[in-house]
């Protein structure tokens, strides 16, 4: 198939580049202001990968995208951690208002299947736990975290009308915590945070008192599912959740990680930042009754690959 990835320099895109490449051509679309081409060199002398640096935002992307008769695109075109979008967040709510609206108009009237990595922070600080994908969230609109939060929430409102009114064929995945090789060192992310810290004997630093939760999917459980949802043989007109159920508290994380490494470092708390959800634990039950997708990976077995990963790259 002829596949393109947006956002394919990316932790989870590149992951995807990594898996389709053998048996599809891949296109892969970033602008690189968060994602890095290092994650995609090793695929540079195949003959099936092509890499164009351009914007999803860019009217430019929608004759792209017609020109090349694609079979499926996924989309990960967004800043995806809170150091990023709190830097860039007009950039935020553009890729994932903007751009989406793009890959929308580009696909309407034809048979082009389009994933959209939604995420779970469309449920804000959640007052339900865990989460099922009927709550509708509790999200400060005009926060420093409004950008992502409600620009995904955005995203996933227009689609919804493309779906109604045009009855295009999209598949949308809300996207919990999701780990391992590819995640940059310096993204902001949990668990790239603390084992880089663990690993250079840095302090590690958590934000609040560590009592805020988090489940935590391993990126091969991850990508098992987006690629079930889009191999689902009808169209599914609702968003599906897809994470670990597993909740565990940031401060166990840091003491695993701590642990795993054996390290020097010392645990320190920092400001807590605003607006950081204090819940997140998936409900997965409809990618278990719809996809009989459930993640298989043990967080420690997945941890142990993030770290040879990061400590192979020290």
């Amino acid at each position: 198939m002829k596949i393109l990835i947006t956002g394919g320099a990316g932790f989870i895109g590149s992951n995807l580049v990594e898996k389709l490449l053998a048996d599809n051509q891949i296109y892969v679309v970033d602008n690189l202001s968060t994602g890095t081409y290092e994650n995609l060199k090793e695929f540079e002398n195949n003959e099936n990968f092509k890499f164009y640096n351009m914007d999803i935002t860019n009217n430019k992307i929608i004759s792209f995208i017609r020109e090349n008769s694609f079979d499926i695109i996924y989309n990960f075109a967004c800043p995806a951690s809170p150091q990023y979008y709190l830097e860039f967040p007009i950039e935020t709510w553009e890729s994932s208002v903007l751009g989406v609206r793009n890959l929308l108009k580009a696909i309407e009237g034809t048979k082009v299947k389009l994933f959209h990595s939604s995420t779970s922070e469309v449920y804000g600080d959640a007052l339900e736990n865990p989460q099922t994908e009927d709550y509708w969230g509790n999200v400060n609109s005009i926060g420093v975290r409004a950008c992502y939060d409600e620009g995904k929430r955005a995203a996933e409102a227009l689609i919804y009308d493309y779906i109604r009114k045009y009855d295009v064929d999209v598949r949308v995945a809300r996207i919990f915590n999701t780990y391992g090789p590819k995640m940059r060192k310096e993204d902001g992310r949990i668990i790239s945070n603390f084992v880089n810290q663990a690993l250079f004997n840095e302090n590690i630093t958590i934000y609040g008192e560590g009592k805020q939760t988090r489940s935590f999917c391993y990126i091969d459980d991850t990508l098992d599912f987006i690629l079930k949802l889009m191999s689902f043989d009808k169209k599914i007109p609702f968003p599906i959740n897809v994470g670990n159920p597993v909740e565990i508290s940031v401060l166990d994380v840091a003491n695993i990680i701590k642990n795993t490494v054996n390290t020097k470092s010392s645990i320190v708390f920092m400001d807590a930042m605003k607006d950081d959800p204090q819940k997140r634990k998936p409900n997965i039950n409809k990618a278990k009754e719809i996809l009989n997708w459930e993640p298989k990976i043990d967080f420690n077995i997945g941890l142990e690959k993030t770290i040879k990963y990061f400590a192979g790259r020290k």
